[in-house]
């Protein structure tokens, strides 16, 4: 059975929000193998439509020796969205209708990690659900201030810390589990 992982770039004060405008001052090495390092894990990519729609539509064109562009274009990819109807990109399937089930249906027939990027509505949907298991966090020291927030309007989740390291830059590379629910 896989379990879904979803990494973020994110500030100290949790915003998730355009991160291209703020997280590449600190992009350094030592980032760069720990995000290659989650996605060659990957044996699947989940992703929603808006992320969906920006990379379809750009690395299936994208120079085929860039390593990224190979990979991505070869996975096996998951697009959860209940308006879109068909999917162009290879080896893309749309899990629509009612997209907790299939997702539970999907996490049963594969192995590995299923990699989600990108959204946090998505993974607020996810934790909602019960279907995230692992969280993996870039967290950059810089208080952004405003933006959308990876756990805006939520309700309590306990996570355990299973991994942690602090790069040259500062940003601290987290691995969270989520722990099940307690029973009171």
């Amino acid at each position: 059975m896989a379990k879904i992982v979803s990494n973020f770039f994110i500030s100290l004060d949790g915003v998730t929000e355009s991160p291209d405008r703020w997280h590449f001052p600190y992009f350094d090495d030592q980032m760069g193998a720990a995000v290659e390092a989650g996605m060659r894990d990957a044996t699947a990519f989940l992703m929603g439509r808006r992320l969906y729609e920006e990379w379809a539509a750009y690395w299936p064109t994208a120079d085929q020796d860039q390593d990224f562009a190979k990979f991505i274009n070869d996975a096996r990819k998951y697009v959860v969205s209940n308006t879109l109807r068909e999917a162009d990109w290879n080896n893309t399937t749309v899990v629509s209708g009612d997209v907790a089930a299939g997702l539970r249906e999907i996490k049963e027939r594969t192995e590995g990690t299923i990699q989600m990027s990108g959204s946090a509505t998505t993974v607020r949907w996810l934790l909602a659900e019960g279907l995230l298991d692992e969280l993996k966090l870039l967290v950059h020291p810089i208080a952004v201030g405003h933006g959308q927030r990876l756990f805006e309007d939520t309700p309590t989740h306990r996570l355990k810390l299973v991994e942690s390291e602090t790069f040259r830059s500062g940003v601290l590379n987290l691995t969270y589990v989520l722990e099940p629910p307690s029973r009171a």
